[in-house]
């Protein structure tokens, strides 16, 4: 079926960027946005825009029932969900189905066979794709989990089945920690996704975070689009990501991709998606989780595969078949993607709110911006904290790290504090050039105390060389041959809804 008119049930950056493909697909947009959003980008630029409730999340785009009804008075054909909010949601993929309209994703089933960890990790066992070691079902006891640390040792992690994000999850470094921590995960768990389920496996300790793209047609079809280096993290949330990894080996991938492929398979799975394995020093990998949406990352893919992954979507829930050009996609040169986001990393990365007073952008042969605001906008203190997102493509990983250096230096944001000057530190740093970083990197690397709030041109690229000298004590060029670089686990608190 064409899909002629899309409802986005989303905001900002996203919702413009599925904008821009369906438009290009000759696809009629209808924006939805809450009482904060009134005049938000996305919102003058759809060709057409229904209020859906007021600024919190739980009275606009969480609201299914709105977001429905609000498609059938514009008359579309599909719901386009999105990341975060109800992307993910099984209950609303089949709600939509239910009101006989295209949801552009995954099948219902798909997403709660992913949604719960436990029962996503079922499916990985069925699929022979690695898996740490630890519990195979539900943990309800300290008894219990006494008995499979055995197996597991310590450190261990103890996970909430229904997480996400770092909620309900907690280190244990010796037995006499167990109770305590079990109980708080639990406590933790209950409160954030109203089930207190946990499991336990083994902590790997120093971990690179390694994810797969896969898409599938409904026609039984999934191939991968190679992988992505999402390990510079803060608060279990991505601040840098790469495509390709620097470090992976031909082999180490295609046995990934492979894996990938094979539980995407076993789930049923069409539309776009994302693996998401840990790997150890030793580039042994195990699965983590999967995605059932869009990444928030997946513009590296597009760059470096020539791919438009919001086009192959709708294609897909339209019942097309997967085209050639994804079918025979390949690794063409390297991008790097930063999240500017509305944080102050010289104080815990904690939110910050307030108006862009200046917000102009560098530009340029391999440099992409993805943005929910422009100059003269209010960021709100709603939602997410993710302004834009700045991806750079360039023919190798050396040459994309500096035309990424390069374009933090153009850009011009004030107003509030953002993750810019971080975010040009890391580019500088000798661990990620050398690519020999894990998810750590800012606990064990990153010193707040010399970096000023909103630092700007030549200002970012003075303190982020200074940062690097003075931390590191040595020329900030690739390092060759080093291992993972450990680190304490962060401490966070979530303030708002992350992605």
């Amino acid at each position: 079926m064409k899909i002629k008119k899309l409802l986005i049930a989303n905001r900002g950056e996203i919702a413009r960027r599925i904008m821009r493909s369906a438009s290009e697909m000759g696809i009629i947009t209808v924006a939805v946005y809450s009482s904060a959003d009134k005049n938000s980008r996305h919102v003058l630029e759809a060709d057409e825009a229904y209020f859906i409730g007021e600024a919190p999340s739980s009275e606009s785009y969480l609201r299914m029932d709105k977001i429905i009804e609000t498609a059938r008075l514009a008359g579309a054909d599909a719901i386009h969900p999105g990341y975060g909010f109800l992307s993910e949601n099984a209950a609303f993929a089949a709600a939509v189905r239910e009101a006989g309209l295209i949801f552009v994703g995954p099948s219902p089933e798909s997403i709660m066979s992913m949604g719960d960890k436990l029962r996503a990790k079922e499916t990985a066992r069925k699929s022979g794709v690695p898996l740490v070691p630890g519990s195979p079902a539900a943990i309800e006891t300290v008894e219990e989990a006494i008995a499979v640390s055995k197996n597991t040792g310590f450190p261990l992690l103890i996970k909430a089945s229904a997480g996400g994000g770092g909620k309900g999850m907690r280190i244990v470094e010796e037995e006499s920690q167990l109770e305590n921590e079990m109980q708080m995960a639990m406590n933790e768990a209950r409160a954030a996704f109203g089930d207190p389920t946990v499991f336990i496996e083994r902590y790997v300790q120093n971990p690179k975070h390694i994810e797969i793209q896969v898409i599938g047609d409904q026609h039984g079809n999934v191939v991968h689009l190679f992988e992505r280096d999402c390990s510079i993290q803060r608060r279990h949330q991505k601040v840098v990501e790469e495509a390709p990894s620097g470090i992976l080996t031909p082999e180490i991938r295609e046995a990934m991709g492979r894996d990938a492929v094979n539980l995407a398979k076993t789930c049923g799975y069409y539309s776009t998606g994302t693996v998401e394995f840990i790997m150890d020093e030793k580039l042994n990998y195990y699965f983590l989780e999967m995605n059932t949406r869009l990444q928030v990352e997946h513009p590296v893919t597009e760059l470096i595969t020539g791919l438009d992954l919001v086009k192959e979507q709708i294609r897909v829930a339209e019942g097309h078949h997967l085209s050639e050009q994804v079918t025979n996609a390949s690794i063409r040169g390297h991008a790097i993607e930063i999240r500017i986001c509305a944080e102050d990393p010289a104080n815990q990365f904690l939110p910050d709110v307030g108006k862009l007073e200046h917000f102009k952008a560098p530009g340029g042969p391999g440099i992409r911006l993805d943005s929910g605001y422009e100059e003269g906008d209010e960021i709100p203190i709603f939602y997410d904290p993710l302004m834009a997102k700045l991806i750079v493509y360039a023919e190798d990983r050396p040459a994309a790290i500096r035309r990424m250096g390069r374009a933090i230096e153009k850009f011009d944001l004030r107003g509030v504090a953002s993750t810019l000057g971080f975010c040009h530190w890391v580019m500088h740093h000798p661990d990620f050039q050398g690519g020999w970083f894990d998810t750590h990197f800012i606990a064990k690397k990153f010193d707040a105390g010399m970096l000023q709030q909103n630092p700007a041109g030549d200002d970012v690229k003075a303190i982020a060389i200074g940062l690097v000298l003075m931390q590191d004590k040595i020329n900030p060029l690739p390092v060759e041959n080093k291992k993972f670089s450990g680190g304490s686990k962060n401490n966070w608190k979530k303030n708002r809804q992350f992605f």
